[in-house]
């Protein structure tokens, strides 16, 4: 049986001998030599560095944050957006009123009302669109369509009332003294030929007398009692006070 060597029983290295050539050790059996390790980056394997404090001129964190707010929009600072027509003009303040006060009566279920001012507006609807081109009526315009709508109403009640039908005669009534809250007050016919009485001698003292003064007098009358009182008693007030004279 052949020798074992001591290298062979003891299974390690034997120590070199002194002046002894002995071959370097291969790169494989090579370790390598331990280095300091290298900081963990903040945020992983879940330690974090301590907060540096923040400079007072650093902008803050998060999206919007020290942002100005934004403005509200334009219907929160006006409050209720203006009433505006077809064409994107303002609408007049007598028919706005109209447009509103249909809205409430609807919300209210008040269906006189409502079904008066939705036959009103669409009376000045129809105004409006009488001659070639659209138009916007004034509230002067407005109002005479009104007190026209009114007077239909009142005619309607008298023709109702002369058949025999008091039902509707009453709901005529009722739907006039609607529109008549939308006119000025009428004159009283005591009012009415005082005011008369006075042009008539303002059209005396410029020449004009009897019934040929007619048309002096009510130039003189229309305008001072404009929406309160109907052409049809102005006239009749005008023609009696000239015959009498």
């Amino acid at each position: 049986m052949p020798r074992r060597t001591a290298q062979e029983r003891t299974g390690s290295p034997l120590p070199p001998v002194p002046g002894s050539l002995q071959a370097p050790p291969s790169p494989a059996d090579a370790t390598p030599p331990r280095t300091a390790r290298s900081p963990r980056p903040a945020g992983i394997g879940g330690s974090s560095p301590q907060a540096s404090p923040r400079r007072r001129d650093a902008p803050p964190d998060g999206p919007g944050r020290g942002e100005a707010p934004a403005p509200p929009p334009p219907e929160e600072i006006r409050g209720r957006p203006e009433p505006r027509t077809c064409d994107n003009r303002p609408m007049t303040t007598l028919k706005s009123k109209l447009q509103d006060d249909l809205n409430a009566a609807i919300k209210e279920r008040d269906e006189l009302r409502s079904s008066t001012l939705r036959l009103t507006l669409a009376a000045i609807t129809k105004e409006e669109v009488a001659g070639t081109t659209k138009r916007e009526l004034s509230d002067d315009e407005v109002q005479k369509v009104i007190t026209r709508e009114a007077k239909k109403r009142r005619e309607a009640a008298e023709a109702f009332a002369g058949a025999g039908r008091a039902e509707q005669a009453e709901r005529e009534k009722a739907e006039g003294e609607v529109l008549a809250g939308y006119l000025p007050k009428q004159l009283s016919d005591e009012e009415l030929t005082a005011i008369v009485a006075q042009a008539v001698e303002e059209a005396k003292a410029a020449g004009a007398e009897g019934p040929r003064a007619m048309g002096a007098v009510m130039k003189i009358v229309n305008p001072k009692v404009a929406g309160q009182a109907e052409g049809g008693r102005v006239a009749a007030a005008v023609k009696k006070l000239l015959a009498a004279g």
